[in-house]
């Protein structure tokens, strides 16, 4: 069977303090009356061995028994309690004054020697049979007038004591029920204000939804406790708007990336189907759609390298890659493309990095495309690389138009394009440094760029010596 569990935390706070409440109450009402009855006990002992002292007193000013017996109710009255026992009695004799009123049984005692005097450790301790305590004593005397010798027996019954220990009982009862009600309610009660600024933030998180992702948890007089959790909660909120603004803006630009191609093949269809073309216009429109369906393909790949980049967690193989004769393939292998612009490349580079050569060829690819793509033309692209004690790092630098360094970091955002250039014709789709920095980040390294005011930009990639990996690529990207 399932045990019930308190889902509010008020109820299960106040619940706990009043579990403590009655803890504390208990071992204090437990100590004192501990304490009490010890010193009741204490009092009692006291109280009967000085009151055997004083008949021992007493009867050494007695000239003989005769006098004792003439006067027992002095004797008779000196022990205070109705229950309390005195017993007199000359040695080898019966009782000569016999207080019993209980009738009780006199256990063995050892009688205290007339030379000494009564002490605590003479007394012999009982309890009847009804829980009430009994002080045992015996002690011999010595009659002043005459050599004779009279046992006393005396015995102290607790009977108001346990009286009052027993309502003092009741009453530390009644105190932990009443603590543990009070507690529970006052608790209750306090946790219940205390915890109102968790309504307020509970009122304020109803109100975020897709439309309305900027409204904040409230941090302005929120107790310190509570102050963290509101920023942390914030700064997640930030994220997810952030991330879902991103999304949004990613959907816009994945249709409207496709949207091109695919409206550019209907048209172009379209006119091929409206009459009889020749062989050479249809081998034409076919070539035209193929380019179209490969850009196409082009941006599936790219995304779904991302999608893998994402989620995936596979082993990444990583292998020594010579810097030097690496960035001068890069070089050559796009030399004729930057000549188109009037562009030329520079490689400075030294030493051997580990990493995933398809991979590392992939994100310099990119940039270096980016580079011609969008630099000024007639300029020089500098490609560069060394070892370092952290890995190695590649940059690739080129003159462009001016940016802000802000606008700068926003490119390797997916599907981001500036202003300007998203009305330029272009091959691009806004992927290259997105894949660039899935890449890094499969890599554990760092992707960053640096923008000058007089228009250089440069990228850098800071590739770890070791790492963990997220995914190992299926297909080589030129």
């Amino acid at each position: 069977m399932k045990r019930p569990v308190l889902r509010s935390l008020t109820a299960r706070t106040a619940t706990l303090f009043a579990i403590v409440s009655c803890l504390v109450v208990s071992a204090l009402g437990l100590y004192l009356y501990t304490s009490a009855k010890q010193a009741f006990e204490t009092r009692a002992d006291y109280t009967l061995v000085g009151r055997v002292e004083r008949f021992r007193t007493l009867l050494q000013d007695l000239y003989n028994v005769r006098q004792m017996e003439e006067r027992p109710a002095l004797f008779e009255s000196m022990l205070g309690n109705e229950q309390d026992v005195r017993i007199f009695q000359r040695v080898g004799d019966k009782p000569f004054i016999d207080v019993n009123p209980d009738h009780m049984a006199v256990p063995p005692l050892a009688p205290v020697p007339v030379d000494q005097n009564v002490g605590i450790g003479a007394l012999r301790i009982e309890t009847r049979d009804d829980g009430v305590g009994v002080r045992w004593v015996s002690a011999l005397a010595k009659v002043g007038g005459q050599a004779g010798t009279v046992k006393i027996t005396a015995a102290y019954v607790m009977t108001q004591e346990s009286q009052m220990l027993a309502a003092y009982r009741l009453r530390v009862m009644g105190a932990i029920v009443l603590a543990a009600l009070l507690s529970t309610l006052l608790g209750f009660l306090l946790l219940k204000h205390g915890l109102s600024p968790l309504k307020v933030m509970e009122r304020r998180a109803k109100q975020v939804s897709p439309t309305r992702l900027a409204v904040r948890l409230p941090e302005e007089g929120m107790p310190s406790e509570l102050l963290q959790l509101a920023r942390s909660c914030n700064a997640m909120l930030d994220r997810i708007q952030s991330g879902y603004e991103h999304l949004l803006q990613f959907s816009a630009d994945l249709a409207h990336e496709i949207r091109t191609p695919i409206n550019i093949l209907m048209g172009q269809t379209q006119v091929a189907l409206a009459q009889t073309r020749s062989a050479v216009n249809y081998e034409t429109l076919l070539a035209s759609n193929l380019e179209e369906l490969t850009r196409i393909a082009h941006i599936v790949e790219n995304i779904l390298f991302l999608s893998h980049a994402d989620r995936d967690a596979v082993a990444l193989e990583r292998q020594p890659i010579p810097l030097l004769s690496e960035l001068e393939k890069i070089a050559d292998y796009f030399e004729g493309l930057a000549d188109e612009r009037g562009m030329s490349f520079t490689v400075e580079a030294s030493g051997t990095g580990c990493a995933n050569a398809v991979m590392c060829r992939r994100a310099v690819n990119n940039l270096v495309i980016n580079a011609i793509r969008y630099g000024i033309p007639s300029t020089c692209i500098r490609l560069t690389a060394h070892p370092s004690s952290q890995g190695f790092m590649v940059s690739v630098e080129n003159h462009c138009t001016p940016v802000a360094q802000a606008e700068a970091e926003r490119m390797f955002r997916r599907f981001y394009r500036g202003d300007s250039s998203r009305n330029l014709p272009t091959e691009s789709n806004g992927l290259g440094l997105a894949i660039v920095a899935a890449i890094m980040d499969i890599h554990g390294g760092h992707a960053r760029v640096q923008a000058y005011e007089e228009g250089r930009i440069q990228f850098i990639l800071e590739f770890p010596i070791s790492s963990p990996s997220k995914i190992s690529p299926s297909v080589e990207y030129m």
